[in-house]
């Protein structure tokens, strides 16, 4: 879930050859969480900066409802206090921006194997 539209179709493309479905689509956090309610998805990649809410706010939503969602954030800006924050809100993983599909797929499979592990 990202605000830019090119990004949201690279990202769609990325996975669109691979196992993924991509069940849904946001270009801000309100949207994000809505979406998140309503298709329960097993993972989420979420823009941290987003308009109307930003990706931080909408990964807390997020987890609080539905504990069970993985969420990978993806930023331009790996500061830090972003990072930590995060982690600290449930962030299962980070891809920083530009990313390549090697990235998005290597962050993907690690959530996978972990979800499969837990089974």
């Amino acid at each position: 879930m990202d605000d830019n539209d090119m990004m949201r179709g690279i990202l769609r493309g990325m996975l669109r050859g691979e196992e993924y479905e991509v069940v849904g689509e946001a270009r801000n956090g309100v949207a994000a969480v809505e979406i998140a309610e309503r298709l329960k998805p097993d993972v989420i990649c979420l823009d941290v900066m987003m308009p109307e809410k930003n990706g931080i706010d909408a990964l807390c939503e997020i987890k609080a409802a539905h504990p069970e969602i993985d969420l990978i954030m993806i930023t331009s800006n790996a500061d830090p206090d972003t990072v930590q924050q995060a982690i600290e809100n449930g962030a299962s993983g980070f891809i920083i921006k530009p990313f390549n599909a090697a990235r998005v797929l290597d962050a993907l499979a690690h959530i996978v194997a972990r979800k499969n592990a837990k089974h």
